[in-house]
């Protein structure tokens, strides 16, 4: 979201250094099969951004440098990618773990009938945004029709043996804000979904995550439109919390864009702030080694503040788990 860029980078967060890599999250592009109100990635059926079988070979040789634990498949809608089962096999058969950041609706696609039967077959870990428990929530931020497409798909993976324990076939759920304003405690509204899925509907999963949302793209475009960006930054800095700068995610995650260059934060991909090595404008992941980041400073800017206000907020939920 350009026009809010300059705000954005006039800021004070705190400086921040890497420690150990240990997931690289790859965009494999912006096409979408939804438009939804929050979507930092401005993502949806339109866009043209995908991922290269080049880029795609490049990526998977860094799985083998980096020895990265983690592999975490995002867009977009990951699954949209001629690519994405290539990538699960080549992560699963180095044994990393392998994320699947899917929108759930996207299941229900032409080409995608198999899908939920593939990713159980691999043990992906399937983390599913589902940003409220209430259909008309739901279909207000995603589009008409998503809260129950989504409930339907969410009975085909809980079929399939997710989220039911010993099964080693992990559903997570993602709650987001439905404006300007923090999520709630974790801990708390993960009981409320859980019990309102399971009597209503007869569905579960392991966990939900909570996440705050950023003031970039489409999210900051509605926050600009309706005169709530200033408010919006505000509230995040006045809720820092210094606790929460230790388990940010850039401290261990990368993110790959489509083109294969590699940014801090999947926020820093859309708002353009590369990392830089050397003095050279942009790394590619076809450069990145083991240590090549290892102690390196991070990129911050102002939505950084997203990431350490309240209970913080990372691509694994909440940061800090005590105030809950």
């Amino acid at each position: 979201m350009h026009a809010t860029l300059p705000l954005l980078l006039e800021s004070d967060f705190p400086a921040l250094r890497r420690a150990r890599l240990e997931t690289l999250q790859v965009n494999l592009g912006y096409r979408c099969n939804q438009s939804c109100l929050h979507c930092h990635v401005n993502a949806g059926p339109k866009r043209t951004e995908i991922m290269d079988a080049a880029t795609v070979d490049a990526v998977i040789a860094c799985l083998d440098r980096t020895g990265v634990d983690t592999l975490d498949l995002t867009g977009g809608a990951p699954e949209l990618s001629p690519h994405f089962r290539r990538l699960v096999l080549a992560a699963r058969e180095r044994n990393i773990e392998v994320i699947d950041r899917c929108n759930l609706t996207v299941l229900l696609e032409p080409g995608q009938q198999d899908t939920a039967r593939f990713l159980a077959e691999h043990s992906v870990k399937v983390v599913a945004s589902l940003p409220c428990y209430l259909e008309q929530n739901v279909d207000a931020q995603r589009g008409d029709g998503v809260f129950q497409d989504s409930l339907n798909v969410l009975r085909q993976l809980n079929r399939l043996g997710y989220g039911k324990p010993g099964s080693g076939l992990t559903l997570e759920l993602v709650y987001n804000p439905q404006g300007a304003m923090l999520p709630p405690p974790q801990q708390a509204l993960e009981l409320d979904y859980k019990l309102h899925l399971a009597n209503e509907y007869g569905i579960i999963f392991n966990r939900l995550l909570t996440l705050a949302n950023m003031p970039i793209q489409r999210f900051g475009s509605t926050l600009v439109s309706r005169g709530e960006f200033a408010g919006y930054m505000e509230l995040l800095r006045d809720a820092h919390q210094d606790s929460n700068l230790a388990t940010v995610m850039c401290r261990s995650l990368v993110s790959i864009d489509w083109r294969g260059y590699v940014y801090d934060c999947d926020f820093n991909q859309m708002l353009d702030l590369p990392v830089r090595i050397d003095g050279e404008p942009r790394l590619h992941v076809s450069g990145l080694e083991e240590t090549t980041l290892c102690n390196a400073s991070i990129r911050v800017a102002d939505h950084c503040y997203g990431c350490t206000a309240g209970q913080g907020s990372s691509c694994g939920g909440a940061l800090d788990k005590t105030t809950e």
